[in-house]
């Protein structure tokens, strides 16, 4: 099996986030090791270690305490022994049944059922089910690609696919390499017929550091530019991806990284 030489400095093609194909199942695997996890919210499968938890999930709130909670939270109606306390699992905030009685999926925090969720916790959560039904899928499943990393104006075509734990990028061709998505700062989903600072270009600016975010434009996406800071590096570094053959297949895959990098930015604020 061949071995791939990363270069120093990261203005190199491969700098810093090149490894050898063997390493693969070392640096971003998880392990297959699940646990049931019975929480006051209800039972969760969770990975056995905490550590490699995918970057989507959310933590459980802390619930409001009953003492601290005489009144609905929505509608303001006083809890007594027929209008009993209910906690969203979502937000942790105290409800009455009325406000609380819708039973969602919440894949975000790994419960096995659906949960109990206020009114606003469930359309979001619903929202996000489109995500985990189709999106997610299309991103494991991966697209081709043209590649350019950082500066160099040499590409490769390389097939472009989700981890399994959800965790890294990776980018398969002649060479392997990957991206870990905590450590990405920006995407950019190119359309047809621009190119980087054009003004229907959607952008999620600094999605770990940055509460900007801007979108627009409807057309077709076409390619995308990324920015992250590789392992044991402060210094971001570039990569860009283009549609190549398969234009449909290639922009159904960008279209899910957009509503992930979307996840991945608003999950900051949860």
């Amino acid at each position: 099996m061949r071995s791939i030489k990363a270069h120093s400095g990261c203005g190199s093609d491969r700098s810093c986030s090149v490894v050898r194909r063997g390493e693969e199942e070392k640096m971003s695997s998880v392990p297959d090791g699940k646990k049931l996890l019975r929480s006051p919210s209800g039972l969760r499968m969770v990975p056995e270690n905490g550590a490699f938890n995918s970057p989507f999930s959310l933590d459980e709130p802390r619930w409001v305490p009953d003492k601290e909670c005489s009144r609905c939270m929505q509608c303001d109606t006083k809890f007594d022994f027929i209008r009993r306390k209910h906690h969203c699992r979502r937000c942790g905030r105290c409800f009455c049944d009325k406000c609380c009685s819708k039973k969602v999926a919440l894949p975000r925090m790994c419960f096995v059922d659906p949960v109990r969720q206020c009114a606003e916790c469930s359309l979001i959560s619903q929202k996000e089910m489109e995500f985990f039904d189709k999106q997610l899928k299309v991103l494991l499943a991966g697209s081709t690609f043209a590649v350019t990393l950082g500066t160099s104006e040499k590409t490769e075509t390389m097939t472009c696919r989700l981890s399994n734990n959800q965790r890294y990028l990776f980018l398969d061709g002649e060479s392997h390499f990957e991206v870990e998505l905590s450590r990405m700062s920006s995407v950019q989903i190119l359309t047809d017929g621009t190119s980087p600072g054009d003004s229907d270009i959607h952008t999620y600016t600094s999605l770990m550091d940055s509460h900007c975010l801007s979108e627009g434009g409807t057309t077709r996406a076409s390619g995308m530019l990324l920015h992250y800071k590789p392992m044991g590096s402060q210094e971001a570094q570039q990569l860009r991806l283009e549609a190549t053959d398969d234009k449909k297949a290639a922009s159904l895959w960008l279209t899910a990284m957009h509503k992930a990098a979307k996840l991945l930015y608003e999950s900051r604020d949860q």
